[in-house]
């Protein structure tokens, strides 16, 4: 049942809006990720220098780190290599494109966001896709269902998958049952959310820089190694990216390459490109605009899938002489498998520290996300005096309690069906904020 849905949900209508979003967005921008790459490079990784030396709250540096956090995750790992073994190697191709216009998407929805932000009674950010739909669409039971969503998108992306990898990769790599895996993990997460956003960033801007590097240093090691087996390895890319379409069957009657249903639903899960989930991270950030906000949001998705998911990508491919579905393998395991086969025991233990801090990074970034969903939900309920009991639920410390309960129960599940949930849902959650893109375009503007 829940893998019909998700078929259902992440059918060619779904990716038509995510690519026609992103699409329409670098036109209307001139390319402006291409244009003005060294601009919006210096305006970013180029700032932080001097933003070390002016610190005021949280700093852009703090959100971006965040940021990533919540999309660097099991998607740069898990994602990847499920793509491979489900899409083939096209499917790498398709998270290109995904990137590549999804910079612009994430810029639009973080710059709305910054845009329209506010403070609330406690004097703290309210920010978000559910802020601009409500602010500037004029359209607030449209942003309660949004705030609705991503709190669903925060036990199931934000908790369970990325606990669920742990799990795994724990259990497979050192023998850690996951029932005491998941005591430990709900441990941590609840010492460092207990300490709120700053905690969070804090945590963050330490774990991301040094881990990603790491992770990206042992990657190249293993592509260079191999490197004569490169240009093989693209032309499986390519070639496999534009093979004759498979008939989905339907009503709809429209066609769909699996490399390219992977591609764009694995891109989107880990960057996060048009769930709008960077435009609340990045309203924590004090002393900035939405321009600069917008730029940072570009980087994150550059980093994230043009750096990282190829890296991984290519690890595999190399590994597998450009058939990971006939590994024997999927998942983290295929990854740790790939590493592994070059670098010996030290390749498993590089993937799974990998995982466990990059998964255990989105987890309290995304607890982040939902209570500020949760929040906001509680308060547009309190203003039209309905569902007293959903908003004592909503502004209590219930969600939290969810929320930890998610990340315990994630590490016993079962991985395909946490993934086709969790996909559900991400699915569920773009639309509210495509449809606020498509009509809020115009307010979208690029430094000149």
């Amino acid at each position: 049942m829940i893998h019909r849905i998700h078929e259902l949900v992440w059918g060619p209508w779904l990716l038509i809006l995510f690519l026609g979003i992103g699409i329409t967005y670098t036109i209307k921008t001139g390319f402006f990720q291409i244009r003005k790459l060294p601009f919006w490079w210096m305006q970013t990784i180029g700032s932080i220098k001097e933003e070390d030396d002016e610190k005021v709250g949280v700093t852009k540096f703090q959100t971006a780190c965040t940021a990533l956090a919540a999309t660097i995750g099991t998607g740069n790992i898990v994602g990847v290599a499920t793509a491979l073994t489900a899409g083939g190697p096209g499917a790498i191709f398709w998270m290109w494109v995904s990137a590549f216009i999804g910079m612009m998407t994430g810029y639009a929805e973080t710059m709305l966001g910054i845009r329209y932000r506010y403070r609330d009674h406690n004097g703290a950010w309210v920010c978000g896709p559910m802020v601009y739909i409500e602010r500037g669409l004029k359209k607030p039971i449209l942003g309660m269902v949004y705030s609705f969503l991503c709190i669903m998108v925060s036990l199931g992306m934000g908790s369970m998958v990325q606990s669920n990898s742990i799990a795994e990769t724990m259990e497979y790599s050192f023998g850690i049952p996951p029932a005491s895996m998941g005591v430990l993990l709900t441990g941590v997460v609840f010492l460092v959310i207990l300490g709120g956003i700053s905690r969070i960033a804090f945590v963050s801007e330490r774990l991301i820089p040094i881990s990603a590097g790491i992770y990206m240093l042992f990657s190249m090691v293993v592509i260079m190694s191999c490197f004569d087996k490169i240009p093989y390895i693209f032309q499986c890319i390519f070639k496999d990216a534009f093979q004759p379409i498979s008939i989905f069957s339907g009503t709809a009657g429209y066609g769909i390459s699996r490399s390219l249903q992977y591609g764009i639903s694995r891109g989107v899960f880990s960057n996060e490109a048009g769930l709008g989930s960077m435009a609340v991270l990045h309203g924590a950030a004090e002393d900035t605009t939405p321009e600069q906000q917008g730029m940072w949001a570009m980087f994150e998705v550059f980093f994230d899938t043009i750096l990282i998911c190829t890296m991984t990508a290519l690890v595999i491919l190399c590994m597998t002489e450009g058939d990971a579905a006939g590994s024997g393998y999927d998942g983290a395991a295929l990854t740790a498998y790939s590493f592994s086969k070059r670098l010996g025991p030290l390749g498993q233990y590089i993937v799974s520290g990998a995982m466990l801090i990059f998964a255990f990074a989105t987890i309290i970034a995304w607890y982040y996300l939902g209570r500020q969903a949760a929040a906001y939900l509680a308060e547009s309920l309190k203003k039209r005096n309905i569902l007293y009991i959903l908003q004592r639920i909503l502004r209590g410390k219930i969600y939290t309690i969810l929320y930890l309960g998610a990340v315990f129960l994630g590490c016993l599940a079962k991985l395909e069906t946490v993934w086709e949930f969790s996909d559900i849902w991400n699915g569920l959650m773009a639309l509210p904020n495509i449809i606020a893109l498509i009509f809020l375009m115009k307010e979208v503007r690029v430094p000149k």
